[in-house]
């Protein structure tokens, strides 16, 4: 018995008999993240960056100068993972400004939730200047679409390999992790405890998306199902959806297609070069 299933059939068994406190551990251990390492091609983009701190000690990578973008990783990821769009970006005329989440990389805290990345996201456009675009992969991405509804302020977002709620991966990681009935309902309240909102209202079907955006996701995405996707779409009436064939959960990020959408979405709403351009 590997070490996995050996925890799943410990917690399905102190699930039963002490369904609080397995849920409060596992509460514990799905908020609190991992801090990855960049990987080897990583490194050039990173070397490049300017670090700068934001208010709360919130940590950042900046590269260019021009109108600006703002970017949010996924769960455990590293603004880095944006290289290759940042890199379009930056030689499309923008500044770019990648967070670490809170609790990620150099920002601080131990633990994080997707209301807190959006938090984060808000105390950044407060500091920075008018927004052009506002970026998110996977939480990232959801944590983009309910700092909207919390007053953020941009003129386009985009959504990437998103979950379109915040309850179906809840109750995912408990049933992964082995816990029975009871538990996994008290591991749910303890998360909403935690994150100070029910996880029902952290749904796109509740959101009013009124910013232009664009919605991108793979179809063959194993950590998020492509199906997310068009339920985002049709609860942002003024968005477009790109799903693209392979890509996974991440390495979509570097695909030209997904580049040339954003760059384009951007150019309607007003930016200093067109997606022909970068391309020549």
């Amino acid at each position: 018995m590997n070490n996995l299933s050996l925890a799943r059939a410990l917690n399905a068994t102190l699930g039963r008999l002490a369904p609080l406190a397995v849920a409060r551990r596992m509460r514990r251990q799905f908020m609190t993240p991992r801090n990855r390492p960049p990987r080897q091609w990583e490194m050039p983009l990173l070397s490049s960056s300017e670090r700068i701190t934001l208010r709360f000690g919130l940590s950042a990578l900046r590269w260019g100068s021009g109108p600006t973008v703002l970017l949010m990783h996924g769960w455990e990821g590293r603004p880095t993972q944006f290289a290759s769009l940042i890199e379009a970006l930056v030689g499309a005329g923008y500044g770019v400004v990648a967070l670490d989440a809170p609790a990620h990389g150099r920002s601080p805290g131990r633990e994080a939730n997707v209301v807190l990345f959006a938090r984060a996201l808000l105390e950044a456009a407060g500091e920075l200047p008018p927004l052009q675009a506002v970026i998110g992969h996977s939480m990232g991405g959801a944590s983009v679409l309910l700092a909207s509804q919390m007053g953020l302020r941009a003129k386009a977002l985009v959504s990437i390999s998103a979950p379109s709620r915040i309850l179906g991966p809840l109750r995912g990681f408990a049933r992964f992790m082995g816990l029975p009935p009871r538990a996994r309902a008290h591991f749910v309240s303890q998360v909403e405890n935690h994150a100070g909102i029910l996880a029902a209202q952290l749904d796109v079907q509740r959101y009013q998306l009124e910013i232009p955006g664009l919605v991108v996701h793979a179809e063959d995405d194993p950590v998020v199902p492509v199906g997310d996707a068009q339920v985002i779409h049709d609860a942002w009436f003024d968005s477009q959806l790109l799903r693209l064939p392979q890509g996974g959960h991440q390495r979509l990020l570097a695909d030209a297609r997904l580049i040339v959408a954003v760059l384009g979405l951007l150019e309607q709403v007003g930016e200093p070069r067109t997606a022909k351009e970068l391309l020549r």
